[in-house]
């Protein structure tokens, strides 16, 4: 990628960075409601546990290809350039979901809305890698700067989208489903407009000699990395994108108006604050580990260590849904608390993962890198989703969660597959 060196890049990078992370903020903000909205809205439409899953499919499906893609065409066209085409994408995909109409068809409003989503997914992937790439090149070199960068953008990330959630429920529960996406897209578009005007100079330029075949990377740690991905985030969507929130409408609406108002509310709420805790403990993570005082090599390690621990989470809560056999007080709080546990240890996982992306790549491959990488954790997203539908379907909530320790477990077995590299510190990024 051609532009200013790396040197003079990190000297302009906070405000470029703040720029890059307020735009994020605002399309995690309108993808965490917009995920509710859909979810919420069909299923009180009568869809089924699988229709919902399918719901989502194209938007998993479209990340992977995006990802794979959106690395070539950042390196080709610039980041900025890639940054603004995700919230222009988004804005596009909520005013067509404002069109869809009540009078249709379930499966024709089935196959619009999952066309709707492809959308939404490309949006998202485009704005989530121009993001994480433009931290590598941004974040200083000195101290833990890499890591605390990367984390910090990541948890605040997830905090907005927890607060997305949130949104959504309430707007779903007041203004209804087409004034809620109408609105977000007004909002959003403003800000894309205010982006687009003061966004400062940071980033870099495309160069046209970038090549497609060049995405698929020859280094054996990013690719494992990516393949411990894919099934990390299974394990957290296995249960996270239909199971979960069926399984708490299920307990907590009487199915009244007034009763479903009050789940949706009460699902967004523990939702939000699931996401927003997992960003907190994301941006916490590089104190909370001391990665300041260890080597990469010593990060990897414990990127193997957490995912361990988080595979015996699912498997225990599995093993209580098993006993306690229907909906029931006792189980019902501690699948809250176990999920709650599940969240801060599935933080770590991914704090350690964002990181170790960046420290595996190179400047001059980093958006080809962190593109495929993220390409893998859309495939992981899209494996969970699938599953979720699947496994709550055929098999309720014990075998929901029973799928989410085996992601857990493969994603392990992949992990601690990674080789070690030269003994730089952590801190150096």
């Amino acid at each position: 990628m051609t532009g200013p060196a790396r040197s003079d890049i990190s000297k302009q990078g906070l405000p470029a960075y703040i720029a890059v992370t307020a735009a994020y903020w605002a399309f995690m903000l309108t993808d965490g409601a917009l995920r509710m909205l859909v979810l919420l809205h069909f299923h009180t439409l009568g869809f089924s546990a699988i229709q919902l899953a399918y719901l989502f499919l194209l938007y998993e499906f479209m990340g992977m290809v995006t990802n794979l893609s959106a690395g070539w065409i950042a390196a080709r066209f610039g980041l900025t350039s890639t940054l603004y085409a995700g919230l222009g994408i988004q804005i596009i995909a909520l005013l067509a979901l404002a069109g869809l109409s009540p009078d249709w068809a379930l499966t024709a409003s089935v196959i619009y809305v999952m066309g709707v989503q492809g959308l939404s997914g490309v949006a998202k992937d485009l704005a989530k890698m121009s993001s994480k790439s433009a931290v590598k090149l941004l974040a200083p070199s000195e101290g833990d700067g890499l890591f605390r960068w990367v984390a910090t953008l990541t948890g605040s990330k997830n905090a907005v989208k927890g607060l997305g959630f949130l949104l959504g429920t309430v707007l779903l529960g007041t203004v209804g489903f087409t004034g809620s996406v109408i609105a977000m897209a007004v909002v959003l578009a403003a800000i894309l407009a205010a982006i687009v005007a003061y966004m400062p100079a940071g980033l870099p330029q495309g160069t046209k000699s970038a090549r497609f075949k060049d995405v698929f990377s020859r280094n054996r740690n990013v690719n494992l990395l990516s393949l411990a991905r894919v099934f990390l985030f299974g394990a957290r969507d296995v249960w996270f994108v239909v199971g979960i929130p069926i399984y708490f409408y299920a307990v907590l609406s009487d199915g009244s108006e007034a009763g479903n108002r009050m789940a949706f509310f009460q699902i967004g709420t523990f939702m939000a604050l699931w996401i927003i805790a997992y960003g907190a403990v994301q941006a916490w993570a590089p104190g909370l580990l001391k990665a300041k005082d260890k080597t990469t090599d010593q990060i990897v390690a414990l990127a193997v260590q957490w995912v361990g621990v988080l595979t015996l989470i699912p498997a225990a809560l599995a093993l209580c849904a098993l006993i306690a056999g229907e909906p029931a007080p006792w189980f019902t709080l501690t699948l809250i608390a176990g999920l709650m546990v599940f969240g801060f240890v599935f933080a770590i996982n991914s704090s350690l993962h964002s990181y170790l992306i960046l420290a595996f790549t190179r400047d001059d491959r980093v958006t080809m890198d962190v593109g495929f990488y993220y390409m893998s954790n859309a495939a992981g997203r899209l494996l969970g989703t699938l599953l979720s539908g699947l496994s709550y379907q055929l098999g309720g909530l014990p075998l929901t969660l029973g799928t989410a320790a085996l992601m857990a477990l493969l994603s392990w077995l992949s992990a601690r597959r990674l080789q070690s590299i030269a003994p730089s510190p952590a801190r150096q990024g």
